[in-house]
């Protein structure tokens, strides 16, 4: 069913936690497939200034925690943060994780390594995020 237009979707993600990186590779296939591209490029795009998008190991779930472990050390809450919210260090992460990737479409799946995933960042929930996912063939 090879489309010649492009498909983009919202996702819904809802965090639990402050902090949490949620896998959302499923969510992502599953817009390539209705998208029907075979080959092409996916973009993951987050609109949100304090959560991003990284793609990285979804084997082993101390990934997760190692990198918001680390997250948490280059960043940690008690500097002199100006910004009157009081959630700049969620800003800094945000910013250091970037708020999109481009994923590469071959056969109608996402070309993504044997232990990779796509992972959703949170640094300032429990919130309900949007996350906008775009198909070009």
């Amino acid at each position: 069913m090879e489309r010649s237009e492009d498909t983009y979707q919202t996702i819904m993600v809802q965090t639990r936690s402050q902090e949490e990186l949620k896998d959302i590779t499923a969510e992502v296939e599953r817009v390539v497939h209705l998208s029907g591209a075979r080959t092409g490029v996916c973009v993951v795009y987050v609109p949100h200034t304090t959560a991003g998008i990284t793609i990285n190991e979804n084997a082993d779930p101390s990934v997760k925690n190692d990198i918001l472990m680390s997250l948490k050390t280059m960043v940690p809450d008690s500097l002199p943060y100006t910004h009157a919210e009081g959630n700049s260090p969620a800003h800094v992460k945000a910013s250091l994780m970037g708020p999109s990737v481009q994923i590469l479409i071959e056969r109608g799946r996402l070309v993504l390594g044997a232990w990779q995933g796509v992972y959703f960042c949170e640094f300032d929930g429990p919130r309900t995020r949007r996350v906008h996912v775009a198909c070009r063939a």
